[in-house]
């Protein structure tokens, strides 16, 4: 059988278990890739499965504008999470929809059109997000992408005070890029970003599908920088690998977002799959875990391979190895002589994103075969 949109691995998965996945010969490999940050309470946690099997079990699908009690405390719980005042939600299948959707409020909110994306983003793959999406290599095939986007350089806070103006409806960008390199945003930038986008009315979106829900060390990564976004997206862990992405937003966005709609928004099985998962997040502390996880991970990294590589970064537990060479020739060696599975990011970056409850001894079987395979 071979697969049409993904070029598929030589390895069959068959299940998994906290920070394991096992193939169909039950070889245990240690999963330090997360499938990129989706599995943030491990593997079929036992409160994600039990939430997931008792709601198929009531209620598996009704649309959203029928209220639900299931959907109705996700959105209060997503209201109560969220950085701020961002206490309005929107709810989808994914971090590209979230996207679309945030792009589509800060138009119908301000009556502009302008976007203002950065360099080494990614923040998906349909046409709206595809086009503040940066790399040619995404957009080229589907030319020509929606217009109004214009790029500029990823930390540079004055290039960004220059390029928005009273025509922009939003900025978009990552706390921390993760397809770009795991490029942590530098001192101020942030900060600097929220300042241009308070003088010209336009709307700050934060693309957190990747570094929130306590990936970094704090629930979301804005929050290490002391910046509350207009709107804020958030995918891929949220329900422990079941499609479902949100759009928080401030009132003012929420006031005037236009009109939008899911055939799927908050179905209840997902909704009830992402209770659990912030039930989870929060009563273990995993952010915390993952704060203290990562410092770990990236001494251990920095003093077994600092000098032969380029930089080790992250925050948390996203953590980059920038290589000499590409990274793409150690993912087989890592997975296939040390059952380690990991991630590119782009050519050169070796991108770790474990589920948030690996303990010290899981991050050292990871630098151990890390300096082996690069020795």
């Amino acid at each position: 059988m071979s697969g049409f949109v993904f070029s598929e691995k030589p390895l069959r998965i068959d299940r998994g278990e906290g920070v394991h996945l096992y193939d169909d010969s039950d070889t245990e490999f240690l999963d330090f890739g997360a499938s990129y940050a989706v599995t943030p309470v491990g593997h079929c946690h036992p409160d994600v499965v039990e939430a997931i099997q008792k709601q198929a079990a009531e209620l598996l699908y009704v649309q959203g504008s029928y209220p639900v009690d299931v959907r109705d405390g996700l959105y209060e719980r997503l209201a109560s999470l969220g950085p701020g005042d961002c206490e309005n939600v929107w709810l989808c299948n994914s971090g590209t929809e979230a996207n679309e959707a945030a792009l589509k409020f800060a138009r119908s909110a301000t009556g502009r059109s302008k976007i203002v994306a950065t360099t080494r983003a990614f923040h998906g793959r349909t046409m709206g997000a595809l086009a503040t999406t940066w790399k040619n290599k995404y957009r080229d095939p589907f030319e020509p992408v929606a217009g109004g986007v214009e790029f500029v350089e990823y930390g540079d806070g004055d290039a960004m005070a220059d390029a928005v103006d009273d025509e922009t409806a939003a900025v978009i960008l990552e706390p921390m890029q993760g397809e770009g390199g795991v490029n942590p945003a530098p001192e101020g930038y942030l900060q600097s970003v929220r300042e241009a986008c308070d003088d010209h009315g336009a709307a700050m979106v934060m693309d957190e599908i990747q570094t929130g829900l306590g990936r970094t060390g704090e629930f979301w990564a804005c929050e290490h920088h002391g910046v509350t976004p207009d709107i804020l997206t958030t995918a891929k862990g949220i329900a422990s690998g079941l499609p479902l992405g949100a759009t928080l937003c401030k009132d003012w966005v929420a006031e005037d977002a236009g009109p939008h709609g899911s055939t799927f928004s908050g179905g209840p099985v997902v909704a009830a799959a992402a209770n659990a998962t912030l039930d989870v997040l929060v009563d273990e502390n995993l952010p915390g875990h993952a704060a203290s996880m990562g410092d770990h991970l990236l001494t251990e990294l920095q003093g077994a391979i600092g000098d032969d590589v380029r930089d080790v970064r992250g925050t948390g537990l996203m953590v980059g190895v920038e290589v000499k060479r590409g990274a793409n020739r150690l993912l087989p060696k890592l997975a296939m002589s040390h059952q380690v599975l990991a991630l590119p990011a782009g050519r050169s970056v070796l991108r770790l994103l474990p589920p948030l409850v690996v303990e010290e001894a899981h991050c050292e079987q990871v630098v151990d075969a890390l300096a082996e395979v690069m020795g």
